[in-house]
């Protein structure tokens, strides 16, 4: 364990110390001075970020499309901040209180969970919406970037760490590692004395790595191998709007989908519509067997297709006998991110909601909708695929933990 990383978890920890103490109203001025400095700041960051961009020439498109900020991104950070800044504090609220048969009056209340470290690939954006998210509910936060968005991270966590310090608060709220090494990386997976949860942010190798090897605890985000099952009661133009956009749209992000799933009983008719709407868009098709034979443009998939995510325009495709092999299907290749049915018939979409065990599910809606921005958090800091503590988009309350707080007036137990 270097010692420098010691340091900066003792300095989180005392920080944390103090946001817990903090109030709402001095919370909320904060963040919104936060916003303002990403707008007066916006030169330096996109010099920073056009550093990063130039190293990245190596890059496939999908993770420069990730990296890349424009100042119409740094305006949607900044009012992400504002959004933060609007919506209820968690920390102090009660869950609920009760009187137990000693007279002892006993609240659940809402607390930081401490000390959060984060540990993200090229996306610049999420040292914002961590910082926010963390810094509202009370955490601490140490992030810990990937090596192609250095510059723009360090640039963007140095603009909020001026504010905290312009207004005389601890800079190391938020803390942000300059060594993006894979020893750092490791030692941080182990600095349980001053880490309370790790969040991994990225694609399924490093998910996989940090819950294999960290011994703090570490809410598992991410990997979205996401489906769209075309129903037979399915309307052919919702079904071609909602595929193309949760496809194409954003195709490098997590909420994108990557497989389509369709019904035997349409399939001869609304899987050639689809198909040339979404290879009007650029996007490689690659199907079973029935499938290709539908769409002759339609290359082979292999077994590995359908447990991919491919943060690209590619997309396999699979024509199944009826719901419940799309069901099963589904629920043995997803990663339990966000998966949708398109249909017009009622039961069907209550039991496609009902058997399928995801995060998300949606009946006629696109999955680029999974997003913490979208359902109303402000932001997010990732989306929980797991079951423990926190599930699908982790807003405010997901950062946080309970206590219980007791008053008596002299019990002792018999």
């Amino acid at each position: 364990m270097n010692d420098k990383l010691l340091e900066i978890g003792k300095n989180a920890k005392a920080a944390a110390y103090k946001l817990n103490l903090m109030d709402t109203v001095t919370k909320n001025k904060i963040l919104n001075a936060f916003a303002e400095a990403l707008g007066t700041n916006v030169d330096t960051i996109l010099t920073a970020n056009q550093k990063d961009l130039a190293n990245a020439t190596d890059m496939p498109a999908k993770f420069t499309d990730r990296l890349k900020l424009t100042e119409q991104r740094i305006n949607d950070m900044a009012e992400g901040l504002r959004q933060v800044a609007a919506l209820p504090d968690p920390i102090g609220n009660i869950d609920k209180g009760w009187q137990n048969d000693a007279g002892l009056n006993i609240e659940k209340k809402r607390v930081p969970l401490g000390v959060i470290a984060m540990i993200f690939e090229a996306r610049p954006n999420v040292t914002v919406d961590a910082s926010a998210l963390t810094f509202k509910s009370g955490n601490a936060v140490i992030l810990r970037g990937g090596k192609e968005a250095l510059n723009s991270n360090l640039a963007l966590a140095q603009v909020l760490r001026d504010v905290l310090k312009t207004h005389g608060l601890d800079e190391n709220s938020i803390q942000i590692l300059h060594d993006t090494s894979h020893e750092t990386a490791n030692d941080l997976m182990h600095l349980n004395k001053y880490v309370d949860v790790l969040i991994p942010r990225g694609g399924a190798g490093l998910i996989n790595a940090v819950v294999k090897n960290a011994t703090v605890p570490v809410i598992e985000t991410g990997a979205g191998n996401c489906h769209i099952y075309v129903d037979k009661n399915a309307e052919l133009q919702m079904a071609i709007d909602i595929v193309v956009n949760a496809k194409v749209q954003r195709p490098s992000v997590c909420n994108a989908a990557e497989k389509l799933l369709i019904h035997k009983d349409v399939a001869e008719t609304m899987l050639p519509a689809i198909a040339k709407a979404l290879e009007e868009h650029g996007v490689e098709l690659r199907g079973d067997t029935t499938s290709r034979k539908i769409v002759s443009s339609i290359v082979p998939a292999t077994e590995e297709d359908w447990s991919t995510e491919y943060n690209d325009l590619i997309m396999a495709v699979k024509v199944v006998d009826d719901e419940q092999q799309a069901i099963d299907h589904i629920n043995q290749y997803s990663t339990g991110h966000s998966e949708v049915i398109i249909s017009d018939d009622y039961q069907s979409g209550q039991e496609f909601l009902n058997k399928i065990d995801s995060a998300c599910v949606y009946v006629n809606a696109s999955t680029r909708f999974t997003d913490g921005f979208e359902f109303g958090f402000g932001a997010e800091i990732g989306i929980s695929t797991q079951k423990l503590h926190a599930r699908g988009p982790m807003g405010l309350n997901e950062l946080t933990t309970t206590k219980y707080v007791i008053r008596g007036n002299g019990q002792v137990r018999k």
